[in-house]
C-alpha cells in the first residue's frame, strides 16, 4: 500500500507544472509522432476589435457595442449589471478568418463543417512578392523547399508590426498566381495560411483563379481544404516545420474568425 501511494503522489507532482514549465505531449499525425510543449503556443491570429484593428474590402471598421433595451444597460461602469455587448463585424475583412469552398459556390457550405480535426502538420515559409505589370505576385517557384504538410503558412516581406493595423482597401497588395494554390492543391496540402487579405488580387473582376485553383472548383471539389486569410506571424518566428492547431468559430457560414496556434516541435 505504501509503495502505490509514494507512486501516486510522484505522479501527481510530476503533473503539477507552473505557467512557464514546459507542458509536454506528443502527438501522432498520419502515424508520425510530433513532440510539443503545450505551454508555448505561438499565436498568428489578429483579433476583432472596436473602431480599430486589420481591415480590408471597401467597409467600416467593427462596433462593439453596449445593448441597451427595456432600461437594462448593458455596460457596467454606466450603471449595468452586467457587462453585454453586441459585436459587428464581416468575418472576410475584420480579422483572423478561414473560410471554405463555400465562399465562392451558389450552394451553401459552411466552414463550421470543413474540419473534423484541429491539429495538422505546417511550414511556415517567408517570401518577398516579386514586382510584375504593376503588381506585387507570389510565384510559385518561392516554395522550392515545399514539404510534404497539411498546411502552409505564408509570411510575406516586409513583415511590419502596420499588418496588425492596416487598412487594405484600395492598395492592390501581393496575391498568390494561380500556380501556387494549383501546385499546393498537387502536393495534397489541405490547408492555406497567409498575412494578406486574400489570395488572389483585389480587383480582379471575380476570376479568384487561386480560390479556384485550390479547391478544384471545376473538378472534383475540395470540401475540407480552406484558406485563412489575414493572419500575422512575429518576425522572431523562425520558418520551418510546426503543428498548427486551427480553431474556427464554430458559426454556420463560409467564413469565420479563427485563431491559428503554431507549436515548435520538439522532436
Amino acid at each position: 500500500m505504501k509503495v502505490i501511494t509514494l507512486f501516486l503522489l510522484a505522479t501527481l507532482v510530476s503533473c503539477i507544472t507552473t505557467k512557464n514549465d514546459p507542458m509536454e505531449t506528443t502527438l501522432l499525425i498520419d502515424d508520425q509522432p510530433f513532440s510539443i510543449d503545450l505551454n508555448n503556443p505561438i499565436d498568428i491570429s489578429l483579433a476583432v476589435k472596436n473602431n480599430a484593428g486589420v481591415g480590408a474590402w471597401y467597409i467600416d471598421q467593427p462596433k462593439i457595442t453596449h445593448v441597451e433595451v427595456d432600461g437594462y444597460v448593458g455596460k457596467v461602469s454606466m450603471g449595468g449589471s452586467t457587462n453585454f455587448n453586441d459585436v459587428f463585424f464581416n468575418p472576410h475583412s475584420h480579422g483572423t478568418h478561414t473560410e471554405c469552398i463555400g465562399h465562392i459556390t451558389e450552394e451553401f457550405h459552411s466552414v463550421n463543417k470543413a474540419l473534423d480535426k484541429s491539429f495538422f502538420t505546417a511550414q511556415l515559409i517567408t517570401v518577398t512578392p516579386e514586382s510584375r505589370d504593376g503588381d506585387q505576385v507570389i510565384t510559385a517557384a518561392m516554395f522550392e523547399d515545399l514539404d510534404k504538410v497539411d498546411a502552409v503558412i505564408i509570411r510575406t516581406l516586409p513583415n511590419t508590426d502596420d499588418k496588425k493595423s492596416k487598412n487594405y482597401s484600395n492598395t492592390n497588395p501581393p496575391y498568390l498566381m494561380e500556380e501556387v494554390m494549383l501546385r499546393f492543391r498537387e502536393s495534397g496540402t489541405q490547408h492555406v495560411l497567409i498575412d494578406l487579405p486574400s489570395v488572389d488580387k483585389e480587383r480582379d473582376n471575380g476570376a479568384l483563379l487561386a480560390h479556384k485553383a485550390f479547391w478544384d472548383f471545376d473538378g472534383n471539389q475540395r470540401l475540407n481544404a480552406t484558406i485563412t486569410e489575414l493572419i500575422y506571424v512575429p518576425s522572431a518566428v523562425a520558418d520551418g516545420k510546426y503543428i498548427l492547431d486551427l480553431q474556427v468559430a464554430p458559426i454556420e457560414n463560409d467564413a469565420a474568425p479563427s485563431r491559428p496556434i503554431l507549436y515548435a516541435i520538439k522532436s
